[in-house]
């Protein structure tokens, strides 16, 4: 598979070549993008059970952002099944590992929409995946298959040719990059460089922190990449170095936690000592938890930390879905199940991540119970579509539309205070 271009892989996928033995003509995989028609027997509802599928990041440096979005949703569902579930039907969920990776998370789906027969698809991790996948709910749009709530703000599941295909909740990335820049030159921070991942990922939000910044008349000052799945041990020196030679008042990084920690580490060691922001996909309190571990004086580096965050604080319990969220999670505490039980890793008892992952199953729950009593795929779209003005308990009304299919676009900031995030109510103090 490390043969295939990008370009050549997806042809291959949506063409059912023969790049691997589930893309066989032979294959049920073949045989479905061939018609683009999924199997008709069963649309992941039976007469007790909801049947949702996920393919996320269980295992890698990334592993983090899928087991705590995860956990957080898993809270939820586990008291609606509790309760007898959505109209007498428990929520299920079927879990496969794509490692952050686009050819497995691929596969996982492919797997999901043939073998599993899921009703729908939720809680998927990243751009790089989810981008992948798009191109197969439009193969097969006849059967109605819906992407909800991914994990990223990207811009490929919010316009065509595949909006259509996935509902978001939280706002893209275009926005949390827009409100960073425009903080940052509210306080006369005018020269913005960007470390990005180079892929999908990075270069979404790279434009969009290109376009605030046309909008000023700025530009970015300077930019440095690295690859997707570098680790915390790796080296981001070079990176910093080539961002230090721009000269910035500011540096937005748009990656994942283990090479952004490791890059806020080498800069405070290279003295580059200015405002790093991280978009909400970073994975705060991973970040954070590394830095915190593998050096002695923690504030010198998280210090100079500004994370974008599309949920409130976890600590925020006068607002009412914060305080369900922590007494779900406290009383359920969800682990990962096996296989992809990660034995080394230390869930968090709160975080952004898994708050997300708790408000994308509460705003779901609510779209099949408008579903009615015999929900089927073909409802889906209409029944979303009557979200309007709801009260979800985060204190932004919801609402969706033809026009509309991102729930929320509410923006938060955050600080490190004694090795926790705190909400930043003063640019000017902390960074002016």
């Amino acid at each position: 598979m490390s043969a295939f271009t990008r370009r050549k892989f997806l042809q291959t996928t949506l063409l059912g070549g023969l790049a691997s033995p589930w893309l066989g003509q032979g294959s049920a995989f073949g045989q479905a993008i061939t018609t683009g028609t999924l199997p008709a027997s069963y649309e992941g509802v039976s007469d007790n059970e909801i049947l949702l599928g996920t393919s996320a990041a269980f295992s890698g440096p990334s592993r983090g952002l899928g087991i705590e979005l995860y956990r957080g949703a898993q809270a939820y569902f586990e008291q609606v099944n509790e309760r007898g579930g959505v109209r007498g039907r428990r929520i299920g969920l079927k879990l496969y590992d794509d490692g952050y990776q686009p050819v497995p998370s691929v596969q996982n789906t492919m797997e999901l929409l043939l073998s599993d027969q899921v009703f729908a698809l939720f809680g998927y991790v990243g751009t790089p995946t989810v981008t992948r996948v798009l191109p197969i709910l439009k193969k097969f749009q006849e059967e109605n298959v819906y992407m909800f709530f991914p994990f990223t703000g990207a811009q490929p599941q919010r316009e065509p040719p595949y909006g259509e295909f996935a509902f978001n909740l939280r706002a893209s990335y275009r926005e949390e990059t827009a409100g960073l820049v425009e903080n940052f030159l509210g306080i006369g921070r005018r020269r913005i460089a960007v470390f990005y991942q180079a892929d999908a990922y990075g270069r979404s939000g790279w434009a969009g922190v290109r376009e605030a910044l046309g909008a000023h008349g700025e530009q970015i000052v300077g930019e440095a990449t690295y690859t997707r799945g570098a680790q915390y041990s790796g080296s981001m020196r070079q990176q910093v170095e080539i961002l230090g030679r721009a000269d910035p008042d500011a540096v937005i990084c748009i990656g994942a936690y283990g090479a952004c920690a490791a890059f806020l580490r080498d800069a405070i060691d290279l003295g580059l000592e200015e405002p790093i922001a991280n978009l909400s996909f970073v994975g705060s309190e991973n970040l954070l938890q590394l830095i915190v571990d593998s050096v002695e004086d923690s504030e010198r580096y998280s210090r100079w930390l500004v994370n974008s965050q599309v949920v409130p604080s976890y600590e925020d319990e006068s607002i009412p879905v914060v305080g369900e969220y922590g007494e779900l999670m406290s009383r359920y505490d969800p682990k990962v199940p096996d296989p992809l039980h990660q034995p080394d890793y230390v869930p968090f008892e709160k975080s952004f991540v898994s708050l997300e992952g708790f408000v994308n199953a509460r705003m779901l729950v609510e779209i099949l119970d408008r579903l009615g009593d015999s929900p089927t795929r073909a409802g889906l779209e209409e029944a979303v579509f009557t979200i309007r003005d709801f009260d979800l308990g985060i204190g932004e009304p919801v609402s969706f539309s033809e026009q509309r299919r991102q729930g929320m676009q509410r923006l938060y900031y955050t600080v490190v205070d004694q090795d926790r995030f705190v909400p930043l109510d003063d640019w000017q103090a902390r960074f002016g």
